[in-house]
């Protein structure tokens, strides 16, 4: 149960970190040069790979079994809780639905009111504008992972994930841009921080000492239940919001 979830996790959050540096670096290669996005991409892939391979060996040799599953469970639930608290304010409709295909668009109206380069020169700005794109998606996902590896059996299912992540991603950005349109961003959203919460609580309370009933299947009732609740957190916002609106045309 914990291997799915995790791989499930790590799919999901990995893939759509991903597609938002995709948006950014296609923006940037249609708009400007190609050449340049892929660059300013590649020196960001080089920067998060030097990070995961420090991080992760750092957190597993330095601290112990016990405070390492309340780490990790404190990092997840920073995570989760995040992406929970944006996915009911998006499915309440008081904040902005997800679309990775609005920043594509975004980013290429910003790009082109930049004066282009000399003939012959590098294209400094958008060698950036990608490199920034794909370092600060890429910093979550390489901090997801890593907690979601550092569980005792979960380096292979958070490793399995995020290769069909990049796998899925690679083939979007092979038709361009118009999957991007397509994707249920906002609902995939809200399902990976009721995952990455759900990890959250989980571990946490084992660090602490908590045994938790049936096991590993626990993550099952945990995550339904942080579903139930966010539901009915997002019926009350709707609720109150047509209230109030309902009063203010009285």
């Amino acid at each position: 149960m914990a291997f799915t979830l995790t791989l499930i996790g790590a799919a999901l959050a990995c893939g759509l970190e991903m597609l938002e540096a995709l948006a950014i670096v296609l923006a940037v290669g249609l708009t400007r040069r190609f050449r340049d996005a892929l660059v300013g991409a590649g020196l960001a892939a080089v920067a998060l790979a030097l990070l995961a391979v420090a991080l992760g060996p750092v957190l597993l040799s330095r601290v112990s079994l016990e405070p390492l599953r309340v780490v990790i469970g404190a990092a997840l639930l920073l995570f989760g809780l995040e992406w929970l608290r944006k996915g009911v304010l998006r499915l309440a409709g008081m904040r902005s639905r997800s679309s990775s295909f609005r920043e594509f668009v975004e980013e290429r109206e910003a790009l082109e009111s930049l004066p282009p380069p000399p003939p012959g020169r590098p294209d400094w700005a958008a060698r950036a504008i990608a490199f920034k794109g794909v370092l600060l998606e890429g910093v979550e996902v390489i901090l997801i992972l890593t907690a979601l590896g550092a569980r005792p059996g979960g380096l292979a299912p958070a490793l399995i994930g995020a290769l069909g992540a990049v796998a899925a991603v690679a083939a979007i950005g092979l038709v361009a841009h118009a999957p991007l349109s397509r994707l249920p961003e906002t609902q995939l959203k809200y399902a990976v921080g009721v995952v990455l919460s759900s990890f959250g609580v989980f571990f946490a309370a084992e660090g602490l000492g908590v045994d938790w009933p049936a096991g590993d299947a626990a993550l099952l009732y945990v995550a339904g239940a942080l579903a139930a609740l966010s539901q009915a957190q997002v019926r009350l916002i709707v609720w109150r919001h047509d209230a109030t609106a309902s009063g203010a045309a009285a």
